[in-house]
């Protein structure tokens, strides 16, 4: 007995241990060690014009999935464009993806009444969320590397002052 009382204390301990990792990741407490490449994406933007995860090479890039229903999604934006005007002249970009069961016209809508001054784009099929790993929870940001490394992934909110830092530190790496 004390040997399945042993396996099952050790199986509790590892499905804790997963746990607690599943929610770090989940807040957003987890990054990309592995840097990652970017997924190869099209974009469609409001303007229906497009652009590609290979067009923003060489520019260190924040991919944001949002939707106009989601509360954080709305409350981040005004700190997302100020973090893009922030730094846009140093080789920054920022791109809004809109999730595929947010209607279009809300989209246009929030854009145009905020005015939000970096690029916006309609993932209308759901094709880009699922390429970018099956992104479900909104807000999820990335940050990229000018090498298309992904190089953090952010679900929620993200700490602003530490992104900061961070789109810093990879804006001055050549």
């Amino acid at each position: 007995m004390p040997l399945f009382s042993s396996l099952a204390s050790h199986r509790r301990s590892s499905l804790r241990l997963l746990a607690g990792i599943g929610i770090a990741a989940a807040l957003g407490l987890v990054g990309c060690a592995g840097k990652e490449a970017a997924p190869a994406s099209t974009f469609v933007l409001l303007d229906g014009s497009s652009t590609t995860t290979a067009d923003l090479k060489g520019k260190v890039m924040l991919v944001n999935f949002w939707a106009t229903t989601c509360v954080t999604c709305v409350k981040e934006m005004p700190a997302l464009a100020s973090t893009y005007n922030k730094y846009q002249s140093q080789g920054f970009e920022t791109l809004a993806v809109a999730m595929d069961y947010d209607p279009p016209a809300w989209v246009v809508n929030f854009a145009q009444t905020r005015q939000l001054p970096f690029k916006v784009a309609i993932d209308n099929t759901g094709e880009i969320a699922r390429a970018w790993g099956d992104v479900r929870l909104t807000p999820t940001t990335f940050l990229i590397d000018r090498q298309g490394r992904i190089v953090k992934r952010y679900v929620g909110e993200p700490d602003f002052t530490a992104l900061h830092q961070l789109i810093e530190k990879l804006l001055a790496q050549t």
